[in-house]
């Protein structure tokens, strides 16, 4: 990470894990564990349902809550979605778009676009994912697969409004899989994302563009990676579920100058 010019910012996931119940008493643990600095940003993303009971519980905290996904409309006849402004209105700060979860249920890049929108319409940052299968990289597609992704999400947005939002590069093969891409090769995407920007807009704005890791980081593997110039934090999964192994990560990643 580079802190000269980005904050780093560890983001957990929590996926479709948690009851409202069970959020308060890991909200309430995580309030007891967290440092007294602000060496780095903390967000979590989690469930819809959950989103009231972490924000009560977590008031007056620097911590930041996040949804894992909303829909592109600001309302209308879309049984069960959920739209930006909603998630502002229960006090949300981020929200993760394009996961490769949600990609394998149907979300298409065009989708992804319209929803970087309406977040940002919104007021909030996006964490937009983007990733390659294990044949992608197998056959050398890697950059190229990513280049695509990206270049559909930003297309049409600004330099301000692309230094707003944070890119997460989640290899698709080292997501819950418990293999993790190296720090080499984690390094190598994020640092062809930050050129990618500079080329989509100018050096400026790729300096100021937050970076995450999303296959796998956890509090055992963390300093590897959080070393790497082109990775700014991590868009943690499984390790986000415990307060005791989050916490580690945000002490990593505070403690890396």
């Amino acid at each position: 990470m580079n802190r000269k010019y980005r904050r780093p910012l560890i983001a957990g996931n929590w996926k479709m894990n948690k009851t409202p119940s069970e959020t308060r008493a890991y909200m309430t643990r995580l309030r007891e564990l967290l440092p007294k600095g602000r060496g780095c940003d903390v967000a979590i993303c989690l469930p819809a349902v959950c989103i009231p009971a972490a924000v009560r519980t977590l008031r007056e905290t620097r911590v930041c809550i996040g949804a894992e996904n909303c829909n592109a409309n600001p309302a209308g006849a879309y049984t069960g979605e959920i739209s930006a402004s909603m998630l502002v209105d229960a006090s949300c700060k981020y929200v993760i778009l394009g996961h490769s979860e949600r990609r394998a249920m149907g979300e298409t890049d065009r989708d992804v676009r319209n929803k970087l929108q309406a977040v940002l319409d919104a007021g909030m940052t996006p964490i937009v994912c983007c990733g390659e299968s294990l044949e992608q990289r197998e056959v050398g597609v890697t950059e190229e697969w990513i280049s695509m992704q990206l270049k559909y999400a930003l297309q049409g947005l600004d330099d301000r409004s692309v230094r707003k939002l944070v890119i997460a590069y989640e290899p698709i093969w080292a997501i819950g899989t418990g293999r993790t891409a190296t720090p080499e090769q984690a390094e190598a995407v994020c640092a062809h994302i930050r050129t990618l920007i500079r080329k989509l807009y100018d050096a400026r704005t790729a300096r100021a563009t937050v970076i995450l890791y999303g296959g796998s980081m956890n509090e055992k593997n963390a300093r590897e990676l959080l070393m790497q110039p082109d990775i700014d934090g991590g868009l943690i999964g499984g390790a986000s579920l415990v307060p005791e192994k989050l916490i580690q990560i945000v002490e990593t990643a505070t403690a890396i100058e």
